[in-house]
């Protein structure tokens, strides 16, 4: 039976990240809920394309047990969450992060996600797959230069590019 996915998408978010995963469990029946990490859900790309999430990030909190896997769909985020690191929807985002690695689910992100994950403290002895711009961020993980790594529950893409090529090791798991 098919795994169900929570995904949080930063505002804004990479379209070309968060459509590749979106596209990927609607064809292959992965249930999955889009949780702006924002106070609505009213979104955009970066690119400027509106959207609108299911729910927002607080919402998740406390609702670990009812997926099976986490997605960060990352977008600009390191610097708008530099920007508003102490806002209350970034404060939930990096507590749903932690609830869901605390309970052992899939913990899914591409190019800068490792640095909130990092953020997160769940990396600690993990090989990552960063943005090579951020590689010199991670300090308690271990960055790679691999296109995507798989440690454990990590599942890390480098870049929107790599998501792609980390998508068969995830759809082994998903399925």
């Amino acid at each position: 039976m098919a795994k169900k996915v929570a995904v949080l998408a930063v505002n804004p978010v990479n379209g070309m990240g968060l459509f590749t995963y979106l596209e990927t469990f609607y064809e292959n029946k992965i249930e999955f809920r889009v949780f702006a990490v924002s106070d609505t859900t009213a979104i955009h790309t970066n690119s400027g394309v509106a959207l609108k999430a299911d729910d927002v990030v607080f919402s998740l909190k406390g609702h670990a047990d009812d997926f099976d896997a986490l997605v960060f769909s990352c977008g600009d985020a390191i610097p708008v969450f530099q920007a508003h690191a102490s806002e209350a929807y970034n404060l939930a985002m990096i507590d749903v992060i932690r609830e869901f690695a605390a309970k052992g689910k899939l913990i899914i992100g591409h190019c800068a996600a490792a640095l909130i994950f990092e953020k997160a403290e769940i990396t600690v002895g993990k090989k990552v797959a960063v943005h090579p711009m951020a590689k010199v961020a991670i300090q308690q993980g271990q960055a790679t230069d691999a296109p995507y790594e798989v440690d454990g529950h990590l599942y890390t893409a480098q870049n929107e590019h790599s998501v792609e090529a980390m998508m068969p090791a995830l759809l082994d798991v998903l399925r």
